[in-house]
């Protein structure tokens, strides 16, 4: 049964200096660990965008904040989306495939690029719009009384979306208000000093969202799909790849990718990124040499690098044996 959303295209708006509500975090998750924050609201009124931070973490007109989970078979196994305060359900969707928006032959979404979706009323002419809900999760309807917390529904990726993810919008009296800078005033730092959040989520400006070991580079759509790393091979192994996920880089990032193995045996590699990118992926490594790889830990090590300091970075073990 599909319960139309009767207002779910976000329309153009200013922010308006927030009063009274508090919000949750809207996911069962760590963020900074197990999900992430891919985007922020819009503050750019023009053409041209702008994040909290006066990054370039929004797309042009973005009025909402997007929380994802790395791996499409993440959201598969399931991550509840939570209310991040209480409320009355105002209306619902449901009923949409979660299929990427930019697959070829995907369904026709027009009018419904929010996906299965909550939208939920809150005391003070406050509203929050859940978007892009996993396709038979969501739990509540219209006219039910939520709780902080109360699970809503998954992850997941029905709509207009290229990744699962939810795009949680807050509104007070119909206008678009940044949890992060309710305040329209312009504040560039990054750890805002006033939000609406009652604990700050760990806030993400672009990283990484896995890395592992291969023999050979892999496809980006496993990668997305959740590849996982091998742990073990044998000397002859035809090569020894290591791959990185990455999300919201910026121009003028560096990638360093790095294995140390036994006997002096190591790869380097390092790119400077000359444009910024929503998700990515780079691999590099070496063929199998002469003899075979020598026996033992190989070690690899992963790291982002903005503006010379480390932004992100990961480590990865692999044993070689026969």
């Amino acid at each position: 049964m599909i319960r139309t959303v009767p207002f779910l295209t976000v329309l153009c708006a200013t922010p308006v200096v927030a009063q009274s509500i508090s919000l949750a975090p809207p996911l069962q998750c760590e963020i900074g660990e197990t999900c992430f924050i891919q985007q922020y609201v819009d503050h750019d009124p023009g053409p041209g965008r702008e994040d909290f931070a006066c990054g370039t973490q929004a797309n042009d007109g973005h009025k909402g904040t997007d929380f994802r989970v790395a791996t499409w078979s993440e959201m598969r196994a399931g991550v509840d989306v939570l209310a991040t305060a209480s409320g009355t359900v105002r209306a619902t969707r449901e009923g949409m495939a979660d299929i990427p928006s930019n697959t070829p032959g995907a369904p026709n979404i027009e009018g419904r690029e929010c996906g299965n979706a909550v939208v939920i009323d809150h005391a003070g002419g406050w509203q929050t719009t859940y978007c892009h809900l996993k396709e038979g999760s969501v739990s509540v309807r219209s006219g039910e009384t939520v709780e902080t917390g109360d699970r809503l529904g998954q992850i997941g990726a029905s709509g207009s979306t290229h990744f699962p993810h939810i795009h949680l919008t807050l509104r007070k009296d119909g206008e678009v208000v940044d949890p992060f800078r309710p305040d329209p005033a312009r504040d560039c730092s990054a750890i805002p000093s006033d939000t609406l959040w009652t604990d700050l989520p760990t806030l993400e400006f672009g990283g990484l969202l896995g890395a592992g070991f291969e023999t050979a580079v892999p496809e980006f759509d496993d990668i997305k799909d959740g590849l996982p790393s091998l742990d073990t091979l044998t000397p002859n192994a035809p090569a020894l790849v290591i791959w990185a996920y990455l999300y919201a880089t910026r121009t003028g990032d560096t990638l360093r990718l790095s294995i140390k193995g036994p006997e002096g045996w190591r790869y380097d590699n390092e790119e400077t990124f000359d444009k910024g990118q929503a998700q990515l992926f780079r691999a590099g490594g070496r063929r199998q040499p002469k003899g075979g790889f020598p026996e033992g830990d190989y070690i690899a090590s992963i790291t982002l690098i903005r503006d010379d300091e480390p932004v992100d970075d990961l480590t990865r073990t692999l044993t070689i044996r026969p």
